[in-house]
Order: C-alpha cells, then sequence, then structure tokens
C-alpha cells in the first residue's frame, strides 16, 4: 500500500519544483523568513551538496539501480515492519523525483535554502527522512 503515499511525495516534489522553475531565474532568490527561509533556485547538476558535478549517467544509473532494488524489495509479499516500508517509500519517491528533473532537464532543481545548509528539495527531503528511518529500523531489529 506505498503506492499512494509516493505518488503524493512524487507530486508534490515535482510541483514545487515546476512553480520554482517557472517563477524564478536560476540563482535567484526570494526571502519567505527573513533570515532564516529563502527560495532559491539552483540548478544542481552533482549529487549531494553539489559533488561529482557533471557525472549525469551515473546518476541516472544510480537512481535507476536505487529504484529497481526498491521495487524488487517491496515486491516481495513479505512481513515487514511498518517503519521499513515507510522509509523504502520514502527513499523511493524521492529518488524518481530526482531521477524525473535528471533525465527531462540534465540537473536536479533544489530551491529550499536555510543559508546554513546546501539547497535542496522536497525529494531531498524525502530521501533523507527515509534513509534516517532505514537505518533506525536495521538498528533497532539487529538488536
Amino acid at each position: 500500500m506505498l503506492i499512494i503515499p509516493v505518488l503524493i511525495i512524487l507530486f508534490l516534489d515535482q510541483l514545487t519544483k515546476s512553480i520554482v522553475i517557472k517563477n524564478l531565474s536560476p540563482n535567484q532568490s526570494i526571502p519567505i523568513i527573513k533570515g532564516l527561509l529563502y527560495v532559491t533556485f539552483v540548478r544542481n547538476r552533482g549529487a549531494a551538496f553539489g559533488i561529482l558535478k557533471n557525472q549525469l549517467p551515473l546518476f541516472i544509473f544510480t537512481a535507476l539501480f536505487a529504484v529497481v532494488l526498491i521495487f524488487l524489495v517491496i515486491s516481495k509479499k513479505r512481513q515487514r515492519p511498518l517503519i521499513l516500508n515507510i522509509s523504502l517509500g520514502l527513499i523511493l519517491a524521492g529518488a524518481i523525483g530526482n531521477l524525473i528533473d535528471r533525465i527531462f532537464l540534465g540537473y536536479v532543481v533544489d530551491f529550499i535554502d536555510f543559508r546554513i545548509w546546501p539547497v535542496f528539495n522536497v525529494a531531498d527531503s524525502a530521501i533523507t527522512i527515509g534513509a534516517v528511518l532505514l537505518g533506525w529500523s536495521i538498528l533497532k531489529h539487529a538488536s
């Protein structure tokens, strides 16, 4: 039953990125909460934190591999803890969201800017939260 949350996150990710692309120029920044939160349109041609710039084929391959792997895990009809399913769904939605950008735009649209952290997006947030939950789930069930 992961399909609905995955589709909602994917929709929100693509909707917010579309709004940013239509309303801001690259590198343009608008304060939402001055001194704390800005919307800044960044074309990220790298991975997390902008590392490994201009490695598009590598990023597409890696994302496709992750998506296929998660689909294979989810498709097995075994009982898994809810937290594990949630974490996989979040990672899947984020991976697909950024993969869509890379395939159709050649870069990932980032726009959430706290000025003390690299600019990110909804998909990045989903991946990060999913990875933390996955790690927690693995540690919890390993003990």
